[in-house]
């Protein structure tokens, strides 16, 4: 059969993409399902959550910095947190806080183009066209997607994937391309606990053949096509495997029984004009992914970096006007105490997620479900949007053998009075002295942890053995 490119039915192929969505039952029961026959092996997950604007980092000359500092006083095993973090302190025997680390390619690049790398790693640049690569997140669900009804858990609280350099999602595919993040409660929990009736695996067939007959139509195209053509249709050929795989996986679970959770104290239609419900709503949602093991990897942006969109307002929840705001009026009277209130309300909300994973008891294991999850929070800017000493907080996994209770200062930049003070953008163009360690480093180490066969992430060869 002979076609153009253009005429390819588009919209049949969004039907089917959109049936399989719409097709999926629910996800997967707890440990005890009837799914397996053999002993379950124990779960591993991983969860990733992305600040936007950085964090305060007064000078160390200046009054706030004792208490307004993002970063711990005392680097090792004694060290002493502020404002911004107090609220990990009853974790602390649970957490590992990060500074001194970066992403090489990115260090001089304005820390509001530098959401899309963070758990990448890639060049992304400055400006114009950039090829990404894929995030971390993606590496770990290609590796255990297959054994929950769903990959992974992509959420940010803006929704959709954003632009380049304004990245409303942390998840980029094999292909570097980004992966669309959901920002409503409802429809997380009906993806994850509500079946879609008795017509499933009608509409999962119906997927299937479109998706058949867009694979005959492009590949009889190819031929015809330039090789820059080429290239274009092979991610788009790419994107098309990749939903077949879905359809496909959909299908082994139409059979599964629901998880049935208890959602009578949320209200799933809760939106970021009341911030701090939201945020418990959205932390409630992947607690209760991880608890009925319905997937293994999640992801939360949230926010975008700019002062763009719906996130913006998170800052209301304790009487701010903007978040963005924050992080330029910190010269202003009481501008670092209220920067590091906000990142103070933030890490409250963490903390309740963490204490929540650290209180419930593994259904098919040993220790607790934060012992078999891995947390990693953080920004990929630390003083007003500077690409340097990214904020890192890493938690849990006792289990795959982390050491917590410590805070790792890497590079040359002890103090952080190289990446601290800024109050403009001219700050982020200044030269600034110290080195500082590949982020990759602690991405390679979290993979291999978390059983990845794996030598090497984003370029790096390097595992961080203090942790």
């Amino acid at each position: 059969m002979s076609t153009h490119l253009s005429t390819l039915d588009r919209r049949k192929f969004l039907r089917g993409v959109s049936g399989f969505a719409l097709a999926l039952p629910g996800f997967e029961t707890f440990a005890k399902s009837a799914s397996s026959s053999s002993a379950v092996a124990q779960p591993k997950r991983l969860a990733c959550f992305y600040q936007p604007d950085g964090v305060p980092m007064p000078r160390v000359d200046d009054p706030a910095f004792g208490e307004y500092s993002w970063f711990p006083h005392d680097p090792g095993r004694d060290f002493r947190l502020t404002n911004s973090l107090r609220p990990l302190e009853p974790l602390r025997e649970q957490i590992t806080v990060v500074g001194g680390m970066s992403h090489p390619y990115v260090r001089r690049v304005h820390g509001h183009s530098n959401a899309d790398q963070f758990l990448t790693g890639a060049n992304t640049g400055a400006s114009g066209d950039y090829q990404n690569s894929i995030s971390l997140d993606q590496v770990y669900a290609h590796a255990v997607g297959d054994e929950t009804r769903v990959s992974s858990l992509v959420l940010s609280t803006d929704g959709g994937t954003g632009s380049p350099r304004g990245a409303q999602t942390m998840s980029f595919n094999q292909s570097g391309r980004p992966i669309p993040a959901e920002n409503r409660p409802k429809r997380i929990f009906d993806r994850l606990f509500v079946a879609n009736g008795k017509d499933a695996e009608r509409r999962l067939a119906i997927s299937q053949s479109a998706l058949d007959d867009l694979m005959g139509d492009a590949r009889s195209l190819r031929k015809k096509l330039s090789n820059h053509d080429q290239g274009t249709l092979d991610e788009y050929l790419q994107s098309v495997r990749d939903t077949e795989i879905r359809v496909e996986k959909a299908r082994r679970w139409l059979d599964i029984p629901l998880p049935q959770v208890d959602v009578s104290h949320l209200d799933l239609d809760v939106t970021p004009d009341d911030p701090r419900n939201y945020i418990q709503t959205m932390y409630e949602l992947i607690y209760l992914a991880f608890r009925t093991d319905s997937t293994r990897v999640a992801t939360w942006q949230l926010g975008r970096e700019n002062g763009v969109g719906a996130s913006d307002y998170l800052a209301r929840a304790i009487g701010y006007n903007l978040t963005h705001q924050l992080s330029h009026n910190t010269k202003k009277p009481d501008g670092w105490a209220q920067f590091s209130n906000y990142c103070n309300f933030l890490m409250e909300e963490y903390a309740r997620f963490l204490q929540r994973l650290q209180d419930t008891p593994e259904v098919a294991g040993n220790g607790t479900m934060l012992d078999n999850t891995v947390t990693l929070f953080g920004s990929a800017s630390s003083a007003f949007h500077l690409s340097r000493n990214y904020p890192i907080v890493l938690s849990g996994g006792g289990a795959l053998g982390f050491q917590h209770g410590q805070y790792l200062k890497y590079g040359t930049d002890e103090d952080n009075s190289a990446s601290s003070g800024f109050s403009t953008d001219k700050g982020w163009k200044s030269e600034i002295a110290g080195d500082e360690r590949d982020l990759a480093d602690l991405y390679l180490t979290m993979l291999q942890r978390l059983g990845v066969e794996t030598k090497s992430f984003a370029g790096s060869e390097t595992t961080v053995s203090e942790v």
